[in-house]
């Protein structure tokens, strides 16, 4: 019957889908590549910056290559590659279009490092860098990360005064909820004191003022004159 068949095609789909995802799963996941956590950094004219980039493979790395590409509003091109043989060996560059850029990776203690230094900065260096890797012994997987680099005269401060504000009011207030819950400890303590004195007072007197009704520690009762 057509429709059994169906039915019963319908699981194996699935289940052959989802075999075929668990394996492409970690391959997918495997290599990393990353520029930190800055998407976009700044840099003065004619000075020098440091374009951050590291990599990572939980199945390991053959021939690993590797590129720097400049992408600006009207320029696309691969401006630095190379090779890693493996993890005991550095990056070695393979090629470069420009001699102020350098390339500062290392793999020692497993930094697997491929960052590149980008000397005498001019406005024309402004744009987008991408950091691409490519593994043969993940199938040839390719994995980038993209950072923006912006040229500038000079590097405005950053105005913090608004944050100083803030945290001084905060300090404040904290400052004074420590200083109400203090003050409240301290009456409290000089109540419970006040009452204490009072209480000894009270048992004081009525031990030593009883005599109308004879008790003891009364004054001692007045003899009858006696007749003559």
């Amino acid at each position: 019957m057509p429709g059994a068949r169906d039915r019963g095609a319908a699981p194996a789909r699935w289940l052959g889908t989802g075999l075929l995802g668990l394996f492409l799963l970690p391959v997918s996941l495997s290599l990393e590549v990353s520029v930190g956590k800055a998407t976009t950094i700044y840099a003065v004219n004619g000075t020098e910056i440091l374009l951050p980039c590291t990599f990572s493979s939980c199945f390991g790395f053959q021939d690993l290559y590797f590129w720097w590409s400049y992408n600006s509003s009207d320029t696309f091109r691969t401006i630095i590659d190379g090779t890693v043989k493996n993890e005991k060996s550095d990056p070695k560059v393979k090629s470069k279009d420009d001699d102020r850029i350098t390339l500062e990776g290392s793999t020692k203690e497993k930094m697997n490092n491929i960052s590149i230094l980008l000397r005498n900065l001019e406005f024309s260096d402004t744009g987008k860098y991408t950091c691409h890797v490519r593994n043969p012994k993940e199938k040839n997987i390719h994995h980038q990360a993209t950072i923006t680099l912006q040229v500038v005269d000079k590097l405005e401060e950053v105005d913090n005064t608004v944050t100083l504000i803030i945290l001084g009011v905060v300090g404040g207030v904290i400052g004074l909820l420590i200083c109400i819950l203090l003050l409240k400890k301290f009456i409290a303590f000089v109540i419970k004191k006040t009452q204490e004195k009072k209480k000894e007072c009270l048992m004081s007197s009525s031990g030593n003022d009883n005599t109308e009704n004879g008790l003891p520690g009364s004054k001692a009762e007045e003899k009858a004159p006696t007749k003559v």
